[in-house]
């Protein structure tokens, strides 16, 4: 596959940096807070990337899970790498017997659309919010880089997300003067990840279950699985994915992720918004960034902490304010029913509360309003 040979290659090239703005956040959390080996975290990121572009052939993201990741790192001091990989163990055997028995196939099946869009709505406004928190550590140079990708948001000949990063990297260097000095300490070493059976202790397995992979489930099934359904197969209806697939590529990823030494991982909506938005088209967009990731972490991995200093936060918030816009357009295509509208809405709103609670409540509001025991 040509990377650069001509603008669509430059598109799929571009849009494999449009989920940086959640993806590096996650990785310092664990790297830095959780003390996990960077190795094993960018290996199996990388590899299943590679994996996720090849099979599914559309920008379909590998993620962090982010009810597990927030929870590991906003509580570092008591989470161990024993429990994230618990976590995971659990989460690869929920959501692989859920594919398996077909229990995720009767869900989707009952899941109306305005719940489904509602969830991702949600989902875009929260992305919103927390694109825009990340800009207020730096309104200004936040500022410029919006303005930068609103100019070149439909430029083939100068990608907008290339542009923003290399305007991040030039604030980088502008605003932390030492970053050049610190570069230089950069170790490029090859190692090899260790594949084996993880070092869990009994305790670690449930507390990773319960504190971190039951809440993780809802959020899974909302963002990972619906949102991710839906995402695809609206944009790319030659290439449809089912929730059974979705789920039984999670079971896998997540039972072979701690084995590797990796993170819970998973799909979702919003990465793949990121990565539509600022122009993949193809797998061929995973398969860059994968090989990019996989790279860094069989020959950079002592110095990741120091590589993701070029990323400024305020310019990732970027990256995310717009995925989630770029999401929560999603709804154009519901119906303008005032019963669809209010399901729609209220659902929004919950999920960016919560994404379990958002799904139950939208699917009991609209079968309500369906079948006429309530009325508004």
């Amino acid at each position: 596959m040509r990377i650069l040979g001509n603008d669509y290659d430059k598109a799929e090239f571009a849009g494999a940096f449009g989920d940086l703005g959640t993806l590096v956040p996650f990785v310092v959390g664990y790297i830095t807070l959780n003390r996990m080996d960077p190795l094993g975290v960018l290996v199996a990121l990388g590899l299943f990337k590679i994996f996720a572009g090849l099979y599914f052939r559309t920008p379909m993201p590998i993620q962090p899970m982010k009810a597990i990741g927030g929870m590991a790192i906003a509580h570092a001091s008591t989470t161990t790498p024993g429990m994230i990989w618990g976590a995971g163990i659990f989460t690869g055997i929920f959501w692989l017997l859920m594919g398996l028995t077909g229990a995720v196939t009767w869900i989707e099946k009952i899941t109306a659309k305005p719940v489904v869009r509602g969830i991702m709505l949600g989902l875009g406004l929260s992305f919103i919010m927390e694109g825009l928190g990340m800009m207020r550590t730096q309104p200004l140079v936040a500022i410029g880089g919006a303005c930068l990708t609103l100019l070149l948001l439909t430029s083939k000949r100068y990608p907008a997300i290339l542009a923003l990063l290399v305007y991040g990297i030039i604030v980088a260097f502008i605003t932390n003067p030492g970053l050049s000095s610190d570069l230089s300490h950069i170790s490029i070493r090859f190692r090899w990840p260790e594949v084996g059976i993880p070092r869990i202790s009994w305790n670690e397995l449930v507390a990773g279950f319960i504190f971190l992979g039951l809440p993780q489930a809802p959020l899974t099934l909302g963002n990972a699985i619906i949102g991710s359904v839906a995402e695809n197969n609206q944009h790319f209806p030659d290439r449809p994915v089912t929730a059974k697939k979705i789920s039984i590529d999670h079971g896998i990823m997540n039972l072979a992720s701690p084995f590797l030494g990796g993170i819970p991982i998973c799909h979702g909506a919003g990465g793949m918004a990121g990565h539509i938005r600022f122009g993949a088209r193809t797998g061929g967009s995973l398969v860059i960034l994968g090989l990019i990731v996989l790279a860094t972490g069989l020959f950079l991995s002592d110095s990741v902490s120091l590589i993701l200093q070029v990323f400024p936060r305020s310019v990732l918030g970027v990256i995310l304010l717009f995925a989630g816009v770029e999401l929560s357009l999603v709804i154009k295509d519901v119906r303008l029913r005032k019963e669809n509208l209010f399901v729609l809405v209220v659902t929004a709103g919950v999920a960016m509360w919560n994404m379990g609670v958002a799904y139950l409540a939208g699917l009991i509001l609209y079968y309500a309003l369906d079948r006429r025991w309530i009325k508004i």
